[in-house]
C-alpha cells in the first residue's frame, strides 16, 4: 500500500520490497480517477498508455531502482513539451504537437521516470493564482473555495493530492513557488539558467525557469540534480558555478516592520513569525534587512518593460488570435505594445541601479527569509478582482529571477482557518545546494507534513545533510578585526564574520615591532593563567583562503588556535622569536582594547 503522499524514498523502499513500478501506476490510475478536482490535467496520459510505459521501464531496466528515477510518476506543466502530448499553454487554438521530449522532460524519462500527464497553468503562464484557464481552475487541496496558486496550478496539486511523486512547473515572478506555499510543498526554483528551457513555452524569456513540485526538499534536489545541466539549444542556459554559504553562523535576512505586508493576514503573518524562529532555532542569527530596494525591483517585471517579453513570446499568434486569450491574460500582454526600446534600456539601468542598492543588503546576510505569499483568496474573491489580488501574491517572489537569485519554498505550517502557509529562502545565483540543508531544517522544524496529509513524518532518508560547502573558518586577532586596517581582505575576498569569542586562558599578545599597519603576535603558553583574548572567526571561500594565507607574511603564520568553549579553528599565530623584547599586551583583553587605549593617551 502506498503512502497518501509519494515520495522517492517511499517509492524506492517499495520497489524494493517487490513492488513494481506498473503496480504503481495501477494506483496513479485509481487515484487519478478518484480524484474529486476535474482541472487539474489538461491532457492526462491515457491508462493504457501508462501501462504500457511502466512495462517498456521494466523491460529496459528489469532491476528495482537501477536508475535515478526508476519507476516514479510525475506530471508536466503543460508549458513545457513531452513528445506525443499537445502543448496548450491553457489556449486551445495554440496547441501544438511536439515531435521531440523537452530538454528537462527527455532526462528525466532517461532517468526512469514516467509521465502520467500535462497539467493546467494560468494561461501563457501569466498568473499567480490559477484561474486564468479555459481548463477551469484547479483548487487548494485544503479548500476547494481557495486558489491553487499559479500559473504552475495543476502541477502543484497533482502532488500535493498524492498522484504524482512530483511536477514540473515554470518560474517567472514566483509560479514554481506560490502553488507550493498554498498546497503544503516544497517548490524548487533554480538558478536561472540552471535547468535549460529548451522545449519550454517562455513567458518571460530572459528570466524564466522550470520549476520542481516535491514533498520534500531532498526529493527536490535529487530530481534537479537528474534534470540540470548546460544545453547550447538553450540561449538562456548556463554551466553551473557552485556557490556556498558559511558552515556555521549563517545570518539570515528578514523583513523589518516596515516592509511588512500581509494585507490583513495575520495568521500568514504569524507562520511567518515562526519561520524566523525555527531558523534561529536552528543556530542562525537573526538580521533585519531593507527589503525596499529588493521589492523596487520586483515592480519592474509587470509595471516595467518586461511586460513585452511577455509580447515577443506570443506575438504572432496575439496578432490573429486575440479573441482566443483569457481576457485578463490579454490584457496584461497587449499592455505591452505601447512599451519602447526607451522604456527597455531605461528599465534595465533602474534594474541596475537597484540591483547595487541589494548588494549593500547582501553584505548583511548571507540567506533572505521571506514569506512566499503574504495571503492567499478564495476563486471568488480572485475572479472578482483578478489583477489587484493576483499582483498581492507576488510581493515577494517577483524579484527573484530579476536579481539572478536561487529560492527554495517551503511549508511553514497551518493556520487557525486550515489553510498553509509558506516561506522561501533565497541567495545569490548558484547557490541552490547550499540552500538546500537550510530549506530542509526548516520543513522539518514546521512539523507540517507534506501535502494534503498534514500528519506525514518526512522521511528520514530524504534528509539533507549539510555538507562541506567550500568555506573555511580562520580565526583574526588584530588588523584583520572589523574596522581594522586589513578586514577588507577578509570581506572583499567573499568572508562572512561567523562569530566574535576569546581563546582559551594560555594565550598572550605582544605588539610586533617595525610593522605597518601595526600587528600584534598570538603566542600560546602551556601553563599562562590568563583571561582568554579577543578574536573574531570569519568563514572564506576556500580558493579565497588559500590566497590569504599565501599573502601572509613572517613571522606571522597559520596554526591552530583552542577557543574558550574548548574547539579548535584555524588562525593567526606568531613566531616566537619575533616578540622577544616585544611590549606584551595581554592584559588588554586583545587588540582592540589596546588600540582604543593607545588612541585615548
Amino acid at each position: 500500500m502506498l503512502p497518501t503522499i509519494l515520495d522517492l524514498s517511499s517509492l524506492r523502499a517499495a520497489y524494493q520490497s517487490g513492488l513494481t513500478p506498473l503496480d504503481a501506476i495501477e494506483e496513479v490510475i485509481a487515484r487519478r480517477a478518484a480524484s474529486r478536482d476535474p482541472a487539474i490535467f489538461i491532457t492526462p496520459v491515457p491508462d493504457d498508455d501508462l501501462r504500457a510505459a511502466a512495462k517498456a521501464l521494466m523491460a529496459r531496466a528489469p532491476e528495482a531502482n537501477s536508475l535515478p528515477l526508476w519507476g516514479i510518476p510525475f506530471a508536466v506543466k503543460d508549458n513545457i513539451d513531452a513528445a506525443g502530448l499537445p502543448t496548450t499553454a491553457a489556449c486551445p487554438a495554440y496547441a501544438y504537437r511536439p515531435e521531440a521530449d523537452s530538454t528537462v522532460v527527455a532526462r528525466l524519462k532517461a532517468a526512469g521516470a514516467i509521465i502520467i500527464g500535462k497539467t493546467n497553468l494560468d494561461q501563457f503562464a501569466t498568473g499567480l493564482n490559477g484561474t486564468r484557464s479555459p481548463y477551469g481552475a484547479p483548487r487548494s487541496v485544503f479548500d476547494a473555495a481557495y486558489v491553487s496558486g499559479g500559473s504552475s496550478s495543476g502541477s502543484a496539486v497533482t502532488v500535493a493530492s498524492g498522484l504524482a511523486a512530483f511536477a514540473l512547473g515554470t518560474d517567472t515572478a514566483g509560479s514554481g513557488r506560490v502553488p507550493a506555499a498554498f498546497n503544503n510543498l516544497v517548490g524548487i526554483k533554480p538558478t536561472p539558467g540552471l535547468l535549460p528551457n529548451t522545449g519550454a513555452i517562455p513567458a518571460c524569456k530572459s528570466v524564466d525557469c522550470i520549476t520542481i513540485f516535491a514533498a520534500t526538499v531532498g526529493d527536490g534536489v535529487t530530481i534537479r540534480k537528474v534534470a540540470e545541466g548546460f544545453d547550447a539549444a538553450d540561449a538562456f542556459s548556463r554551466r553551473a558555478m557552485p556557490a556556498n554559504l558559511p558552515v556555521s553562523g549563517l545570518r539570515i535576512g528578514v523583513l523589518t516592520d516596515a516592509e511588512r505586508e500581509f494585507f490583513g493576514d495575520k495568521e500568514v503573518e504569524a507562520l511567518y513569525d515562526q519561520a524566523i524562529d525555527r531558523a534561529r532555532g536552528l543556530g542562525a542569527t537573526i538580521v533585519p534587512f531593507d527589503y525596499a530596494p529588493f521589492r523596487e525591483a520586483a515592480a519592474l517585471l509587470y509595471d516595467g518593460p518586461w511586460v513585452a517579453e511577455r509580447l515577443a513570446a506570443v506575438e504572432t499568434f496575439l496578432a490573429t488570435n486575440a479573441a482566443d486569450f483569457d481576457p485578463t491574460v490579454r490584457g496584461i500582454i497587449e499592455g505591452a505594445k505601447g512599451k519602447t526600446a526607451v522604456e527597455a534600456f531605461n528599465g534595465r539601468y533602474r534594474l541596475e541601479e537597484l540591483r547595487r542598492k541589494t548588494e549593500a543588503e547582501w553584505e548583511k546576510a548571507d540567506v533572505l527569509l521571506l514569506p512566499t505569499a503574504p495571503t492567499s483568496y478564495t476563486v471568488a474573491d480572485m475572479l472578482a478582482n483578478p489583477v489587484v489580488l493576483n499582483g498581492r501574491l507576488g510581493r515577494y517572489t517577483n524579484f527573484v529571477n530579476l536579481l539572478d537569485c536561487a529560492a527554495i519554498a517551503v511549508p511553514a505550517g497551518f493556520g487557525k482557518g486550515g489553510l498553509p502557509g509558506g516561506v522561501t529562502v533565497i541567495a545569490p545565483s548558484f547557490t541552490d545546494d547550499a540552500l538546500a540543508p537550510l530549506a530542509d531544517a526548516l520543513h522539518r522544524a514546521a512539523g507540517s507534513g507534506m501535502g494534503i496529509d498534514r500528519q506525514a513524518g518526512i522521511p528520514e532518508a530524504s534528509r539533507v545533510a549539510p555538507g562541506d560547502n567550500g568555506f573555511i573558518e580562520i580565526a583574526v586577532v588584530g588588523a584583520h578585526l572589523t574596522g581594522m586596517p586589513l578586514n577588507h581582505e577578509l570581506a572583499g575576498a567573499g568572508g562572512r564574520l561567523v562569530k566574535t569569542c576569546r581563546t582559551s586562558g594560555d594565550y598572550r599578545l605582544f605588539v610586533l615591532p617595525n610593522t605597518t599597519p601595526a600587528k600584534p603576535g598570538l603566542l600560546r603558553e602551556p601553563g599562562h593563567k590568563g583571561q582568554g583574548l579577543e578574536v573574531e572567526v570569519w568563514a572564506l571561500p576556500a580558493d579565497a583562503f588559500g590566497r590569504f594565507v599565501q599573502k601572509i607574511p613572517a613571522p606571522l603564520g597559520i596554526g591552530k588556535l583552542t577557543l574558550e568553549d574548548g574547539s579548535s579553528v584555524s588562525g593567526f599565530v606568531c613566531e616566537a622569536h619575533a616578540v622577544k623584547g616585544a611590549e606584551e599586551i595581554t592584559a588588554f583583553g586583545g587588540w582592540r582594547n589596546y588600540i582604543s587605549a593607545k588612541l585615548a593617551s
